[in-house]
């Protein structure tokens, strides 16, 4: 019995590790699987890039402004070298000295990163190029937009902290009475876990601890 306990606990521990590491992909420096690691590391990285992209749209229209083209002003944004977004810069600059079209690659940057603030300001570049338009200006006004879209958000963050924390107090709490009682009470503790309905009860603890941080993260997130 206690043999299969143990293969069962273990068989639910890989199956969750699993879950969240499988599905991982390296694709063009963007996380592109299915796993909630992968999704999160990809939110990670595509939030620094919404960061970095209002700056890097004042950067642009200075160049612009300096008389330089709109090739060269997505290039003045890969000099200066800050990761994320000089990178993927960097990679429609490629694109572009092998021949691809400008809309092209434009389209290219925006599917790779997958941004709605860059998805914002290739379809108004699209645009004005076909209709005709002052580029500094429009680049102007979004970041403007971009910048006042941040700062809301940062406001319902600070007003959703409690919650966060709340929930994350109430999902560590479980985990971490069972690891004090175990170190004070060995003898009782670890005969349970290696029992059948101890493991079947930390397997149902922590399924019911995940469904309810699951359900509090998803009323503290807003979207903006």
């Amino acid at each position: 019995m206690d043999v299969l306990a143990i293969v069962l606990f273990g068989a639910c521990a890989g199956g969750v590790v699993w879950f969240f590491l499988a599905g991982i992909k390296i694709k063009s420096g963007w996380q592109n699987g299915r796993s909630p690691l992968a999704r999160w590391l990809d939110d990670r990285r595509r939030a620094k890039f919404n960061l970095q992209l209002p700056e890097a749209l004042a950067t642009m229209s200075n160049a612009l402004r300096a008389g330089f083209s709109i090739s060269q002003a997505f290039e003045s944004v890969v000099e200066q070298r800050f990761s994320p977004i000089s990178e993927e810069f960097e990679i429609m600059q490629k694109q572009l000295r092998i021949g691809m079209s400008f809309e092209d690659a434009l389209e290219s940057l925006s599917g790779r990163v997958g941004s709605d603030d860059l998805t914002l300001v290739t379809t108004a570049l699209l645009i004005s190029r076909k209709t005709g338009g002052n580029v500094t200006e429009i680049f102007d006004k979004i970041s403007e937009t971009i910048r006042s879209r941040m700062k809301v958000e940062r406001k319902v963050r600070t007003l959703t902290a409690q919650g966060r924390l709340q929930g994350v107090i109430v999902s560590a709490m479980p985990v971490f009475l069972g690891v004090v009682l175990t170190v004070i009470k060995p003898n009782m503790m670890i005969p349970f876990f290696c029992s059948l309905t101890g493991a079947l009860s930390v397997a149902g603890m922590l399924a019911l601890v995940a469904a309810g941080w699951l359900m509090i993260r998803k009323i503290v997130k807003i979207d903006v």
